[in-house]
């Protein structure tokens, strides 16, 4: 009888121990890797578009005790951060870091479109899903053939072209502005594809390019290329554009003296210190993205982004960023940790975000802004693919 004791005891005591050590197990925090610049070109838009938007993902999972698994457990999450310093190769070595040797459960989509595609073979690879928030192509259908992780959300280099030709085209039947356009570009991935969609969309509207120059990424000196602009005497002007060139041109055109109606730069032009930095001189001037200010979501995240991060999210992509991981976040929870499921997830369900329902088609999200535009001290959206709450397009007095 003592010896049945004893051994029931020592069951109860190993059973005891196994459930403990599974319990601990499920608290374990779920390892998210993150690769985007924090030195290089890109990373004065990584600071204001992807750093800030994991810190707050981040705060506000794990203020709610982390996320809640199927089983009941919650999970908090840790972030892995890696600098790629703005260079393609830096990207690549950190997300096979990150899977081989940091062996993290998810890993987030880099900064920038051609950071994106240089990775996307080693997430395909090691089978992470891939949902990316600041990648504009016109190759999804073909990426998303070859990558069946790899997701898109900000919209195509066609839409965002068309949809600036579209606003030209208009003005200038409006008799507002010639049909004279200026078109710079930044000689990357972005810069260099918009360029190439762009020419023959603005022919097609009646619109001639009268000037036509491309610049390397991290150009310091763009008054060449702003004076040759100029000198082409055109109704507007055009740059497709990566954050430190969008400041550049911006301050070269003011000192130019380049005096357009229409007066566009394609990524930071909705960053928050693009307006603070040059004030009430860039009302009218057109950018990249936009956003409906008004809707209850939004407010929302604005003032939850203000107060966990002590900065401003930017009226673009800052809030495509965090979608993704909402569109992460909601997956997981009704998933698991499984990889596979969690991609297979993200295909077929209808997630819920800041920027409204998301339901991805071919991996693809196909209702986004193209085009916001500075007025009266706020970046608003003006044109869209399909979403609700544009601003009529107003012509740029002057600087």
């Amino acid at each position: 009888m003592i010896r049945r004791t004893a051994l029931k005891a020592a069951i109860a005591a190993v059973f005891a121990g196994t459930l403990a050590m599974g319990a601990a197990h499920a608290t374990d925090p779920i390892r998210i890797g993150a690769v985007a610049p924090k030195t290089g070109p890109l990373a004065a838009g990584a600071a204001i578009t992807h750093w800030p938007n994991i810190q707050l993902w981040k705060q506000q999972v794990n203020s709610r005790g982390g996320l809640k698994m199927k089983d009941g457990t919650r999970r908090l999450i840790e972030i892995i951060e890696y600098d790629d310093r703005t260079n393609p190769g830096e990207t690549i070595k950190a997300v096979q870091r990150l899977a081989t040797q940091d062996k993290v459960d998810f890993i987030l989509a880099p900064y920038g479109s051609g950071l994106n595609l240089a990775a996307a073979p080693i997430y395909a690879k090691y089978g992470y899903p891939q949902i990316t928030s600041t990648s504009i192509t016109d190759k999804n259908a073909e990426l998303t053939k070859r990558y069946p992780g790899i997701f898109f959300t900000l919209g195509t280099t066609t839409a965002l072209a068309n949809s600036v030709a579209e606003i030209l085209a208009k003005l200038r039947a409006d008799g507002k502005i010639g049909n004279k356009v200026a078109m710079v570009n930044v000689a990357d991935a972005f810069g260099i594809e918009l360029a190439e969609v762009a020419r023959p969309i603005f022919k097609g509207a009646g619109l001639e390019i009268v000037y036509d120059k491309s610049y390397p990424l991290g150009t310091q000196d763009l008054s060449p290329i702003v004076k040759g602009a100029k000198a082409s005497n055109p109704d507007a002007f055009v740059a497709w554009s990566y954050p430190p060139d969008t400041f550049a041109l911006t301050a070269q055109s003011k000192i130019e003296g380049l005096n357009v109606k229409a007066f566009y730069t394609a990524v930071a032009t909705a960053f928050p210190m693009y307006g603070a930095k040059f004030g009430n001189s860039v009302n009218g001037n057109l950018g990249a993205g936009g956003v409906n200010h008004n809707t209850p979501e939004m407010k929302a995240y604005y003032a939850a982004h203000q107060k966990v991060t002590g900065k401003p999210a930017d009226s673009w992509a800052s809030p495509v960023m965090y979608a993704t991981l909402q569109v992460l976040e909601q997956a997981i929870e009704a998933v698991g940790m499984d990889r596979k499921a969690v991609t297979a997830y993200v295909k077929t369900a209808t997630f819920k975000t800041v920027m409204g329902p998301w339901k991805f088609t071919n991996q693809t999200i196909h209702d986004f802004w193209t085009v916001g535009q500075w007025q009266n001290g706020v970046f608003n959206g003006v044109s869209s693919t399909g979403l609700p709450g544009a601003k009529p397009v107003i012509t740029k007095a002057g600087w």
